[in-house]
């Protein structure tokens, strides 16, 4: 059955869109119901397909009446893009919408087939499926009641369970959806005040507040390649990282996609007599740059121009210190 399973995701692999879709990965997450699982996460930007089903049971056959009985969990199977989204903004939103601490349970919805489970297909992404709950952990003193282990086996739901809230609007769902179109970390940072936004160099102030565009190759973060990350110079909010920061020859600091999929806004911009898109932080309205599409292929080909003068790198090793822990596992 698992050998049938990579089959059919290796020919999703090589054929979605009619092209070798080489950054497609994929992740199961069992969270109770799998209504509400699936209704949130079909609203993330960079998630390609959804399916429920029943997973890592006693059987390779159940059905809806039967998965109490044979051992399996309800279980959302993501394939996502991760030239788009990262693994880690998966778990985190996963993470957000459990409890953690519940056995067998969440919800109102009681029993083993609504455990709290990750699993996964490959050692890498199981390695960094535990580091990620492993960092979580260490924050609370209560154990966290989620399985981590690979994938034994996954039964696809039947046809009435799939898109079950687009076809049920008003039908049964534990989890609050409208958390999707919510920042998952805005609450640790904020927009300051105008007499403290004053006090930002010259450049930066122009850049941010008044849509200014500094030099080309004037910025020191243009050729800075070490690893951390890059957070909005106004808010302190997070935007993008090395992993994703490559050199463009333009002059300015480039990057194939933002940390996170929820942290900026696009605007059409037709200033200076061209049809750009601009791009500016959703937390503090920063302007930072434009996006454009003739990046690097093989990381989804977008290149978004970003000058320094908006931003502020964070070493690697100042992250933890400097309260930016939540972030490491973007760095992998």
């Amino acid at each position: 059955m698992k050998i049938l399973k990579l089959l059919i995701f290796f020919l999703f692999f090589v054929t979605a869109n009619g092209e070798n879709m080489q950054n497609l990965n994929e992740i199961y997450l069992a969270g109770g119901c799998f209504w509400g699982m699936q209704g949130y996460f079909d609203k993330v930007e960079g998630i390609n397909k959804t399916e429920v089903g029943y997973a890592n049971g006693n059987t390779d056959k159940t059905s809806y009446y039967e998965v109490s009985k044979t051992g399996h969990a309800e279980t959302l199977h993501i394939i996502f893009d991760t030239n788009k989204i990262d693994l880690a903004e998966i778990l985190e939103r996963f993470f957000s919408i459990i409890d953690p601490f519940s056995l067998n349970r969440q919800g109102n919805d009681k029993g083993t087939q609504y455990r709290t489970g990750v699993y996964f297909n490959d050692k890498k992404t199981g390695k960094k499926v535990k580091k990620f709950f492993e960092n979580k952990q260490k924050k609370f003193k209560e154990k966290f009641a989620i399985e981590i282990v690979p994938l034994r086996n996954f039964i696809v739901a039947e046809e009435y369970h799939q898109k079950y809230l687009q076809k049920n609007p008003d039908g049964y769902c534990h989890i609050d959806l409208t958390k999707a179109n919510k920042p998952l970390y805005e609450q640790n940072f904020r927009k300051p005040g105008n007499a403290e936004i004053k006090n930002l160099d010259e450049i930066s102030y122009q850049v941010t507040q008044n849509a200014a565009t500094e030099k080309p190759f004037s910025s020191e973060l243009d050729k800075n390649f070490k690893p951390g990350i890059y957070v909005d110079i106004v808010s302190g909010e997070p935007l993008f990282s090395s992993k994703d920061k490559f050199d463009a020859g333009c002059g300015w600091p480039s990057f194939s996609k933002p940390i996170t999929t929820d942290v900026m806004n696009y605007f059409n911009d037709t200033s200076h007599s061209m049809i750009r898109t601009e791009v500016r932080s959703k937390l503090a309205n920063s302007h930072l740059g434009h996006v454009f599409d003739d990046g690097i292929k093989e990381k989804g080909g977008l290149r978004y121009c970003i000058n320094g003068a908006s931003l502020k790198f964070i070493p690697l090793e100042k992250m933890n210190e400097l309260g930016y822990g939540d972030f490491l596992p973007y760095m992998e």
